[in-house]
């Protein structure tokens, strides 16, 4: 009989006397979960849950939003089994994963129930190291009435979005509001300028910079045209200060009502929609432009997913409260109260998680269908320098300091050191 689980008997007394006597003991099992209140509450509910349905205890310890990689990289690196379970963003698994035990025999068939996307982007050298949690993905904002007021569609392409964009803005400056810009975007020198580029070129269809071989791919036509296209949007139909911008600093601009088009996560949709906005009931929701009629929508896959540490003491109990908590009923609660994506694509088929979301399911769903992930995997523990050399490129394009063919030839010739020919 395993001394640290106790077997479910069915028979309360017996169960009682078998507590009382000690033979059966619970285990403690301890997950690291992000410290946002709303965040830290929902893990600690679950988590909660999965311990009075095992019969074992779980302590939940909260992470900062800054400095999470490095705290788990220093523990994991020290063998330390202080955590078992760790809530990890979705570029971190192949950095990671050394650290990380194999979930595929635990999940099965499982992971079919998830979206393809998210499960490749968590499987590493023909391991998965980490099961979707919640799923993010970039979408695009729009204003709905100043979009009727002027006749104009839905963007479906880039160049769309561009023309109807400096239409409305010059229209309405031209009407007295002259502090109206026509498409706001995260252009900061950051993982979300990463994010935000890597959108602009895999929607010309021109790679994800990386291809699955390890080979760099970034110095294409296609990638230059995306590039250049962006850069004719500063100063333009995007204030030049949108080179300073990361996800708030957008949000503040359109929640303001100072924009036409905005590129974010789906979270800002609630915010834009409070009591007090400017423009509550007056946004809408689509996935990203496609590049050109060639091209193809391609927002960039973002979200938290679970893995195990290998140095756990209770790997097994671990993997199993992981998969209590990424399973269909647990997404489907997160969803309802929490409005967290579920990874699951049945779910956005439920009619209580519709009611729920709102307006952002249908576009989250197609938006997830189609998401690219950033080449975390294939770069491994390179992946950090990898993602701040391609941001130092592009930014260098967008402010003006050099042309996108130039920056992308560079640019390919420092990634081809750094991954010593494909060999990341």
């Amino acid at each position: 009989m395993n001394m640290r689980n106790c077997t479910r008997f069915g028979l309360g007394i017996l169960l009682g006397s078998l507590l009382q006597s000690g033979i059966c003991s619970a285990a403690t099992v301890t997950i690291s979960c992000i410290a946002n209140g709303k965040d830290l509450e929902m893990c600690t509910q679950g988590a909660e849950a999965w311990a009075q349905q095992s019969g074992n205890k779980v302590n939940v310890v909260s992470s900062p939003d800054s400095g999470r990689l490095a705290l788990y990289q220093q523990l994991l690196s020290a063998g330390s089994s202080d955590i078992d379970v760790l809530q990890i963003d979705v570029v971190w698994p192949g950095i990671l994963a050394q650290h990380l035990i194999d979930l595929k025999e635990k999940v099965g068939s499982g992971t079919e129930e998830h979206f393809a996307s998210i499960i490749k982007n968590n499987t590493v050298g023909n391991r998965l190291v980490a099961m979707p949690w919640f799923a993010d993905a970039g979408v695009l904002y729009y204003r709905k009435d100043l979009l009727e007021k002027y006749k104009a569609k839905v963007p479906e392409t880039w160049d769309e979005l561009s023309a109807t964009a400096k239409k409305i803005q010059d229209a309405e400056r031209a009407s007295g509001h002259d502090k109206l810009w026509g498409f706001v975007w995260q252009g900061r020198n950051y993982e979300g300028l990463t994010c935000n580029a890597l959108e602009w070129v895999s929607s010309y269809n021109g790679g994800a910079i990386v291809d699955a071989a390890g080979k760099v791919t970034i110095d294409n036509p296609e990638a230059t045209a995306a590039l250049t296209l962006a850069k004719g949007w500063v100063g333009s139909i995007s204030p030049q200060g949108v080179l300073n911008y990361g996800e708030e600093e957008a949000r503040g601009v359109f929640q303001s009502g100072d924009a036409v088009f905005m590129r974010n996560w789906p979270y800002a949709l609630a915010l834009v929609n409070n009591a007090d906005s400017p423009v509550k009931e007056k946004v809408g929701v689509a996935v990203l432009p496609k590049g050109g009629e060639e091209g193809r929508h391609s927002p960039i896959l973002g979200g938290w997913q679970l893995a195990v540490s290998k140095y756990s003491k209770e790997p097994d109990l671990a993997a199993d409260l992981v998969m209590y908590l990424t399973s269909a009923a647990e997404q489907k609660r997160r969803a309802i109260i929490g409005s967290y994506a579920p990874t699951i694509p049945a779910l956005y088929k439920d009619e209580s998680v519709r009611v729920a979301a709102g307006p952002v399911v249908d576009p989250l769903y197609d938006t997830l269908s189609s998401a690219a992930a950033r080449p975390s995997a294939i770069t491994g523990v390179r992946y950090n320098q990898f993602s701040a050399e391609f941001s130092n490129a592009i930014y260098s394009v967008l402010s003006g300091r050099t042309d996108a063919a130039a920056s992308l030839k560079e640019l390919a010739s420092k990634l081809n050191r750094m991954s010593r020919g494909g060999k990341w």
